[in-house]
């Protein structure tokens, strides 16, 4: 063998495992489960002030992504967000990592998520819960360089429902 066909090999071995964690990393982004680092102490109040998330990799390849963000719109204005920075996570595991939450507003914001959060525990309806968004968007770019963002817009009470949740596919 030849070392221009051993150079060969290699190169294209090597760009076989870049796309392959790459496609990898995708697929995980949009299998991946998470939660409040404390199952059923979830609320909205709670990640205004930062806190700690648990991710799920549910696949049995690392799974890696560069931003985890949570942007929270109430009645179409963006409130705030909650954002994690670049991990990788091993196959069929989970890790908690924490994540920092800004606002432009941040009393008010709190206020907001403190009514909600009342509201979703069963409380009086003092803001319409229905305009609460949550939006999560997942970066992974394709070998680290072309952008591929996963997003996905759900209610405010259907994410308080995920974040409370009590099993993930790694426990």
């Amino acid at each position: 063998m030849n070392r221009h066909t051993i150079i060969t090999s290699i190169a294209i071995i090597v760009i076989i495992i870049v796309f392959g964690h790459s496609g990898f990393s995708i697929l995980g982004a949009n299998q991946l489960e998470y939660r409040w680092d404390n199952p059923g102490d979830f609320s909205f109040f709670t990640m205004s002030n930062h806190g700690e998330m648990e991710f799920c990799n549910t696949i049995p390849f690392w799974v890696s992504f560069q931003k985890f963000e949570i942007t929270t719109f109430y009645d179409a204005e963006n409130i705030g967000v909650f954002s994690i920075d670049p991990m990788t996570i091993n196959p069929l595991s989970s890790v908690v990592k924490k994540g920092v939450f800004s606002s432009s507003e941040l009393s008010a914001t709190q206020h907001i998520f403190m009514t909600l959060d009342f509201e979703f525990d069963g409380g009086d309806i003092r803001l319409d819960p229905n305009k609460l968004i949550v939006v999560i968007r997942t970066d992974t770019p394709i070998i680290g360089i072309i952008p591929y963002s996963t997003t996905t817009q759900i209610s405010g009470f259907d994410f308080d429902k995920t974040m409370n949740a009590e099993d993930l596919t790694c426990d």
